[in-house]
């Protein structure tokens, strides 16, 4: 534990945060690269060959990309992947090059994409548009009371098709050059003049069909396809001008830094469209490195500009479970401070026109200047500073604190839980017009686990510090969502983390913050679901193939992560005594290394169901939180010579 606590307080950033690493899906960079290049623009030699190596690096011995790194090859991102190469000066003739045309190839190369690798490749003038399902600007003309008016999508997927609709309204295309004129001869199975780009709108390869189109998605295209032929210059005018001013609020809000990567790009070029050289154009550009990451294997794109605020909310959490604050006080004054920059302080500008929830109070996934607060970053972070408040060491004052409860308690849906970045907007059926292919729950943000009991737990940190804060019908909503959402199998389903062993780890801590005790028969069936899946030398494991397949799915060696949450689980209801808790630990105590670090393993995180990412940092922090609430429950059970006490587990942080 002191090692593990060293090497935490090692990597704390100047600015008292942890910023890890948050790659993975194998499609950011090459999006990235195409939208350089559309704007006729290119990366220095040293950030090239960094992007090159990375992408060469994760090439599959098949020849494909996969979705993540961890993923088999799909067409949409190896058809990216290649082309990225080739913008990037890499010949067709290299030998990694040619493995990938061999793969994709007999796939249908970009007529077996997913939908938004075709949309980058129209941008490029490698696709037709009329191989493109319909993305008309004009939807965003409906009236909002419309289920299916675009501002009931869920926030990530409407502001990717906000300027998705903008480009395909104006039909944007990089200039003509040589080089574009060589990939359309390379990428298909047939002369590119002979490709049936009608058949092509609704073909996508086995490969890239996680979420097939059904008939009401394909009804709809149709008719988007006609109203397409014979639409109203002056609407499509009108339709524009709204998607642009609706891009300039995201842009405004974020400070062009964009809510996530790919509609940071795409606003981009959308600018570059719209003016040329334009300030907009500047102010993006200057924001794209905010995305670069750095690796032992070159350059890629992150998954969202960091996830500072989130890691340090957990790493405060963890050092001050550890106990040794007083050998940690720098580090967490450092880390208090910067949880005080980060609190989002003003709604977003005009907030209502630009289909916004109200911001102020609530902290985001990253950086306060992202714009965009979430619930579950924004109960983390409470939580945390509600621990520093003892040691003297919050420094978000009570009225800021209040702010954020407020924020928490306006995001809680009407069936109990919580969303992400507001309320769920959308009905479920929505789910049906997913377009993407390769995602699944895109369209709608419902209640999730994750959302719920951390904002659960954080109303009864509250209510705890404050008693007479109202927030208890709010705790008794959350938790029963949380109840309805288990299991048969006493598991739950985890949304941003893989998979049951995060998402149950949430629904204990969630259920016991909300005052269940360790003899409740949710807790009990959760305990029984982790024993049942403890390996023989006592870790556990578990796989991104799980979310996808919505079982457990076993890894083939123990990680540390999933063991932490594992872990955490069984001390939080009250099981830290037992056996399996013991194993748990003896084996993350086993596999540290000599330096305090435990050893690179499969990715822990996950979004829209199918792809990986990074949590750096999550190797630092949870086995030390593990650790350290296992050891004082030991200890407590020590100083009363007997056994734990079923009904008081210890807090979950």
């Amino acid at each position: 534990m002191r090692q593990a606590r060293d090497v935490l307080a090692r990597t704390q950033e100047a600015d008292g945060s942890w910023k890890g690493d948050y790659s993975g899906p194998l499609f950011l960079a090459p999006v990235y690269v195409a939208g350089l290049y559309v704007m006729g623009r290119s990366p220095d030699a040293r950030l090239r060959d960094g992007l090159v190596a990375y992408m060469r690096a994760r090439q599959g011995a098949d020849g494909g990309w996969g979705l993540d790194v961890e993923s088999p090859g799909l067409v949409f991102t190896t058809v990216l992947n290649y082309v990225a190469q080739r913008l990037l000066g890499v010949g067709a003739d290299d030998p990694g090059l040619l493995r990938a045309r061999t793969w994709f190839l007999p796939r249908g190369g970009p007529l077996g994409s997913a939908s938004w690798g075709k949309f980058v490749l129209a941008l490029l003038g490698l696709y037709e548009y009329e191989g493109l399902a319909p993305v008309p600007p004009e939807l965003w003309l409906l009236p909002r009371a419309l289920p299916f008016h675009p501002s009931r999508l869920w926030c990530h997927c409407r502001m990717v098709y906000l300027p998705m609709g903008w480009l395909y309204g104006r039909r944007a295309r990089a200039r003509e050059t040589p080089l574009l004129a060589e990939l359309r001869r390379e990428l298909y199975p047939q002369p590119y003049a002979d490709v049936d780009w009608k058949a092509a709108r609704g073909r996508v390869a086995a490969t890239d069909a996680y979420t097939p189109h059904g008939l009401l998605l394909r009804a709809v295209h149709r008719v988007l396809g006609l109203y397409e032929r014979f639409h109203s210059k002056r609407l499509r005018a009108r339709a524009l001008e709204e998607s642009l001013a609706l891009i300039r609020g995201e842009d405004a809000a974020t400070h062009s830094i964009c809510i996530g990567p790919i509609n940071k790009v795409f606003n981009t070029v959308v600018w570059h469209v719209a003016r040329p050289d334009g300030p907009e154009v500047r102010a993006h550009l200057e924001r794209l490195p905010d995305y670069l990451q750095p690796t032992g294997e070159g350059i890629t794109f992150n998954g969202y500009n960091s996830s500072q605020l989130w890691d340090t909310a957990f790493a405060v959490q963890a050092l001050v479970a550890s106990g040794a604050t007083a050998g940690a006080r720098d580090t967490l004054e450092r880390a208090g401070r910067f949880l005080a920059a980060q609190q989002v302080l003003e709604d977003s500008p005009d907030a209502a026109r630009h289909h916004r929830h109200p911001s102020r109070g609530g902290w985001p996934f990253s950086t306060r200047e992202h714009g965009w607060p979430i619930s579950d970053c924004t109960a983390e972070a409470l939580k945390a500073c509600l621990l520093l408040e003892p040691l003297g060491l919050n420094r978000v004052p009570h009225e800021r604190l209040e702010q954020a409860v407020a924020f928490i308690l306006s995001l809680q849906n009407r069936d109990g839980g919580w969303a992400t970045y507001e309320r769920q907007r959308g009905p479920r059926w929505l789910e049906r017009f997913n377009p993407s292919d390769v995602f699944a729950g895109i369209m709608v943000d419902p209640s999730y686990v994750e959302c719920t009991s951390a904002c659960v737990q954080a109303l009864a940190a509250w209510r705890k510090a404050h008693p007479e804060a109202p927030v208890g019908r709010a705790i008794a909503r959350g938790a029963d969502f949380l109840r309805r959402q288990q299991r048969p199998d006493g598991s739950w389903e985890g949304a941003w983390g893989v998979c049951f062993s995060y998402g149950t780890w949430f629904g204990v801590t969630g259920l016991v913050a909300a005052g269940a005790k360790a003899g409740d028969p949710a807790l009990r069936g959760a305990v029984a679901f982790l024993k049942a899946h403890q390996r023989e030398d006592g870790s556990w494991s578990e796989t991104i193939q799980g979310c996808r397949e919505r079982r457990w799915v076993e890894g083939r060696t123990g990680h540390a992560v999933t063991t932490s949450w594992a872990v955490l689980s069984l001390v939080a209801a009250g099981d830290g005594e037992h056996d399996a808790t013991k194993r748990g630990v003896a084996w993350l105590r086993a596999t540290q290394g000599p330096h305090g670090q435990w050893p690179p393993e499969p990715l822990a995180g996950v979004f829209s169901r199918t792809c990986a990412i990074h949590y750096d940092a999550y190797l630092r922090i949870f086995p030390l939180w593990a650790l350290s609430l296992a050891e004082a429950t030991g200890e407590s059970v020590t100083a009363r010579g007997g056994s734990a006490s079923p009904g008081s587990p210890p807090c979950p942080g």
